[in-house]
């Protein structure tokens, strides 16, 4: 495969919540620029490929509709306050330990199967940025 999933992994902002962050590093391993372009999963009715802004001190998270680039032989890390995937409608909330199936589709590469884990309960949105 010309692209590498390190470290997959998700948390929600609480155990109740039907939304959670989606996190890895993805590297592109290929001579040339491959594209993010969606993600699905069984366990969520929707997911958006997202980024964090923050402009002084205001936060916008925004899809990216165009997917998220990636260049040769770069290593793009998506983390809480950056680059994430958005996993909306979840059919349950999630718990710490869960696999959550996810089938992510690149450009050029096609689809490759991950399974993010979940972690600790943990802010999503405005309180993420008073993280440490």
């Amino acid at each position: 495969m010309s692209i590498d999933i390190a470290r997959p992994w998700a948390r929600t902002p609480s155990a109740t919540a039907l939304e959670a962050g989606g996190f890895f590093t993805l590297t592109n391993k290929a001579g040339e620029p491959d594209r993010l372009i969606a993600a699905a999963s069984p366990a969520a009715g929707k997911i958006t490929i997202q980024g964090i802004r923050i402009v002084g001190p205001t936060m916008t998270m925004r899809p990216f509709e165009k997917g998220l680039g990636l260049p040769p032989d770069f290593a793009i890390v998506l983390k809480p306050r950056g680059y994430h995937l958005f996993l909306e409608e979840l059919k349950a909330p999630l718990v710490k330990g869960q696999r959550v199936p996810v089938t992510l589709t690149f450009e050029k590469a096609g689809t490759q199967q991950v399974e993010l884990v979940v972690e600790d309960e943990g802010p999503i949105g405005n309180q993420t940025l008073m993280e440490g």
